[in-house]
């Protein structure tokens, strides 16, 4: 998989895999969450209808984040058939 993905394309491949692949929370991103009160279902959601931004690349890897006007989630692909949730927060908080 060539990297970083347009936008459009993260968002495409987000979806394919919540649909059929693989997804796992790193322990900061569980940390994080239960620090701000979300939950998978919150991250999830987020994933499937938040507006994806241009990829970033940090500590290795490019990452992706995906927001709505309440929450915000990171992602990583570990390939086109699974992705890993980074981080995430609570906007305005």
């Amino acid at each position: 998989m060539d990297e970083p993905l347009e936008p459009d394309a993260a968002r495409n491949l987000i979806r394919e895999i919540l649909r059929a692949g693989r997804f796992i929370y790193s322990k900061h991103a569980k940390e994080e969450m239960l620090a701000d009160g979300l939950t998978t279902v919150d991250c999830e959601n987020v994933l499937r209808g938040g507006g994806v931004r241009p990829g970033e690349f940090e500590h290795g890897t490019w990452r992706y984040r995906v927001a709505t006007s309440r929450i915000a989630v990171v992602v990583a692909f570990r390939s086109e058939h699974e992705l890993v949730v980074v981080t995430t927060w609570r906007i305005g908080r």
